[in-house]
């Protein structure tokens, strides 16, 4: 007797025709391709063993993408915010920055010999 996934998957009709979209459009970026045909796939009622052995990822994350879309629906399977070091600079400091690269030396005032971090900012 076949035993009942934990998650069942059971998207409406419109929820499934974005899985198909995303899963099928050779535009969307590749995790988000995967990540929608293992909801697809969860949604025929395959287990999470054949989804991962079929899409080659290992079977806690066929769980976890299964889980995430049983709580939570199609936005679920997205990437979560993840932890890590809080940012060191802000972001108008990162744009400077750039504006700063990409502008030619001698608009800067400071010759080529000696740019360098000490001489940041330019003054």
């Amino acid at each position: 007797m076949p035993v009942a996934p934990a998650h069942p998957i059971l998207p409406t009709a419109a929820d499934r025709e974005r899985l198909k979209k995303t899963a099928y459009d050779h535009k969307t970026e590749y995790r988000l391709r995967v990540r929608a045909q293992v909801v697809l796939d969860a949604a025929r009622g395959r287990s999470d063993a054949w989804i991962a052995r079929e899409t080659g990822l290992h079977l806690g994350t066929v769980r976890a993408w299964r889980g995430r879309f049983a709580d939570g629906g199609l936005p679920a399977p997205a990437d979560r915010k993840r932890s890590g070091r809080p940012a060191r600079f802000t972001p108008v400091q990162v744009a400077e920055a750039k504006a700063l690269a990409c502008r030619l030396p001698a608009e800067t005032g400071v010759p080529l010999s000696r740019w360098s971090c000490p001489d940041w900012p330019p003054s």
